[in-house]
């Protein structure tokens, strides 16, 4: 586990997903990149999208979920060069 940015902690070993719920509106509002994601990285965890970091390395870099949300909460660290 390592920190990439303040508050983003790194399970996986080539992306983190991250959703910044400062800026999400919820599933019940939006829920976009739940239905687009073709490898089911991101779940419903109350009334709000989460990452499942078990399935963060399975990311293929489509960005689906990027360019179905809305309010742009979506962003996906590449942790390698």
């Amino acid at each position: 586990m390592r920190e990439i940015a303040e508050g983003v902690i790194a399970m996986g070993e080539f992306i983190k997903v991250e959703i910044d719920f400062d800026k999400c509106v919820g599933i019940d509002e939006c829920g976009q990149c739940i239905r687009v994601c073709p490898v089911n990285i991101l779940m419903k965890n109350g009334d709000m999208p989460v990452a499942v970091e078990e399935n963060e390395d399975e990311c293929t870099l489509c960005e689906l979920c990027i360019q179905a949300c809305r309010p742009a909460a979506i962003i996906i660290h590449k942790l390698y060069e």
